[in-house]
């Protein structure tokens, strides 16, 4: 039975007005920047992740379901319709460990909301600065759901155990992103955010799985398709519930039992989510990076390699974790081996940290053997929680420390465009090739200048 409409509650009106302005606000020129960091950050992470299994999974997935020709799906010549693409889109973009992660949210927000916002600006044929002003918003959006969620410990209490931050924030991020590129009044807004709530899913089993498909569909592909769902509804005409934050049986009380519902509008327009949020430097788990990054500082700076190694130390907040332990079957996310091709090689790379015949090598077994991993939980601090400290003992003993307080990319140290273009031009080239990578990254700098984001289609096809 019908419990009648209601008025939509402040929460709600506002955020769906924020949204209407949005599209077509000039944003900071610094966030503008930074946006734009992301979005070749995320495409990145697409073109890579063709080259891997979840990725390949993706594109044939999408090639079978046919579909009207919309939007591309990336490292490939395959146009499908809007849903379809934003699916194999993150699937691609969180095919590896190479996306970007908000950590007060617990959040990839790039790899649901970039595929989303392409998927619609080429669908809608939108323009370079439309895509932009859409990928900021969705960061917004997306994180400040899952801030209002996260009150303590994400989904603390006995309702919601167990859901998943990254997908749940993910979905809400692509659809505001994907609303970007319509022309949506306030009204259809607030349905679009509805439809989003119902398909507001995901949960934490994700962890158990071994081979990163699954995990790149619930982070990713999901949300990617699901918030893209939602515009393409509204844009037909469904209509909806007037207010899923704040009436009757509401999002936030059916998935938390304390949330802070202010936090869905606080600073809007004054707090940019996107400058909050961490591009990694290496293409490996967020946990990994500071003791990597440790290791690598003691190599350079005391002129130490794998000839003079005897043992290591490497301390993080949790130590020994089923994530990124020695059990670790997947190389990207494994600790130990990690430090031992880094110990090996000087530099971390993306073949590296992808080779599962090396995981097996007897040189790096033993490396691996001589790695202690301990638990230090004073290394998670509000202000920095993903530390990391190495300790590197020499066959002649001497013992070499450094403490990576905040590593570089982190939205603390973030990364400059020099340095994200060094990080970007080999994940793309060794798809696109160099000429048409560097044709690519120049776009991405003067998106503002694009008239349509289908002219980018050439550029992203090998």
């Amino acid at each position: 039975m019908a419990t009648g409409q209601s008025s939509p509650g402040p929460i709600i009106e506002t955020l769906s007005k924020y949204m209407v302005e949005a599209r077509t606000s000039a944003l900071p020129a610094d966030v503008a920047r930074k946006t734009k960091h992301h979005i070749l950050d995320t495409i990145g992470a697409m073109i890579s992740g063709a080259t891997l299994d979840p990725g390949k999974l993706a594109i044939k997935y999408a090639g079978l379901q046919g579909g009207a020709p919309e939007a591309q799906v990336m490292a490939s010549s395959l146009l499908t319709n809007a849903v379809n693409a934003a699916l194999a889109n993150g699937i691609l973009a969180h095919a590896d460990e190479t996306d970007d992660s908000h950590a007060q949210s617990a959040t990839h927000p790039g790899c649901a909301v970039v595929p989303a916002a392409l998927a619609m600006a080429e669908k809608n044929n939108s323009s370079g600065r439309t895509l932009v002003n859409a990928v900021a918003l969705g960061y917004d959006v997306g994180c400040r759901i899952m801030r209002a969620l996260r009150t303590g410990n994400p989904f603390e209490g006995n309702r919601g155990r167990n859901f998943s931050s990254h997908a749940m924030g993910g979905v809400f991020g692509a659809a505001a992103a994907a609303s970007a590129c319509t022309d949506f009044n306030s009204r259809q807004l607030r349905h679009l955010l509805s439809y989003t709530a119902q398909q507001a899913s995901g949960i934490t089993s994700w962890q158990a799985d071994a081979e990163h498909i699954e995990k790149a569909f619930d982070f990713a592909g999901m949300p990617a398709r699901s918030g893209v769902t939602s515009a393409t509804m509204v844009e037909a005409g469904f209509t909806g519930v007037e207010d899923v934050f704040e009436g009757y049986n509401n999002f936030f009380d059916s998935y938390s039992t304390s949330p802070n519902r202010d936090a869905v509008i606080e600073e809007l327009g004054s707090r940019y989510e996107v400058m909050l949020t961490n591009i990694k430097k290496y293409c490996v788990g967020s946990p990994i990076q500071a003791p990597v990054d440790a290791l690598l500082n003691i190599m350079r700076q005391h002129s130490v390699g794998y000839d003079q190694f005897e043992k290591m130390v490497a301390f993080t907040s949790s130590g020994e974790s089923r994530l990124t332990g020695a059990e670790q079957s997947m190389p990207d996310i494994n600790l130990r081996y990690l430090l031992a091709v880094s110990l090996l090689d000087g530099d971390l790379s993306f073949e590296a940290g992808h080779d599962f015949e090396r995981m097996r090598d007897e040189t790096v077994v033993d490396i691996c053997n001589r790695i202690e991993v301990r638990a230090d939980p004073s290394l998670v601090t509000p202000e920095s929680p993903r530390q990391g400290v190495i300790e590197l003992t020499t066959k002649d003993g001497q013992t070499f420390r450094d403490h990576v307080v905040v590593v570089h990319g982190a939205m603390e140290n973030p990364l400059t465009t020099e340095e994200l273009e060094h990080k970007e031009r080999p994940l793309l080239s060794m798809v696109l090739g160099e000429a048409k990578s560097d044709r690519l990254i120049a776009a991405i700098w003067d998106l503002e200048s694009l008239d349509s984001v289908r002219d980018l289609r050439p550029m992203l096809t090998p």
